[in-house]
C-alpha cells in the first residue's frame, strides 16, 4: 500500500469514528461500520478511498480525476446498504449487511485490479496501454 493510500484511509477512518460528526444523522453509525468493513477487506484497502454524501468510493489511482470503474457503497435509509456504480446511473443492489455490501463491491472489481496507481486516471490509462503493448 502506498503512503498516499494509507494516509487517505487513516483520514477517512478517523473522520468516521469522530463522535461529533453530524450527531443525529441516521447514517453516522452505519457509515462508520461501512468504512471499517471496507478497510478490513485487503482488496479494497489497496485502493484509494474517497467519500462524499455518505458514499464510500474506491479509485485505482490516487489523484483527481479518480477512476469510476468500481462500485461504491452507502448506507440506505431503511438500514441496509446500497451498492451502486460504477457510474451514478447504475445500481448493483441492496445488501442487508455491511459485509454483504462489501462483498458485492469486491465481486465487481475490474480484472487485474491491484494497488492504486500514484497519479491521475489519465496517467493510469497511459500506463496500462504501455504495459499492454509490451
Amino acid at each position: 500500500m502506498t503512503g498516499l493510500v494509507e494516509a487517505a484511509w487513516r483520514k477517512i477512518l478517523m473522520a468516521a469514528e469522530d463522535p461529533t460528526r453530524l450527531v443525529g444523522s441516521q447514517f453516522v453509525e452505519p457509515y462508520a461500520e461501512m468504512v471499517r468493513a471496507a478497510y478490513a477487506e485487503p482488496r479494497l484497502r489497496q485502493l484509494f478511498p474517497w467519500t462524499g454524501m455518505w458514499e464510500l468510493h474506491f479509485s485505482r489511482c490516487t489523484e483527481i480525476r479518480y477512476t469510476w470503474d468500481i462500485p461504491y457503497v452507502a448506507p440506505a435509509k431503511d438500514g441496509r446498504f446500497l451498492v451502486s456504480g460504477p457510474s451514478r446511473a447504475e445500481s448493483v443492489g441492496h445488501a442487508d449487511t455491511v459485509e454483504g455490501a462489501i462483498a458485492m463491491v469486491v465481486e465487481r472489481l475490474p480484472p487485474d485490479c491491484g494497488r492504486a496507481f500514484v497519479g491521475t486516471s489519465e496517467q493510469l490509462a497511459a500506463h496500462e496501454r504501455a504495459r499492454d503493448t509490451r
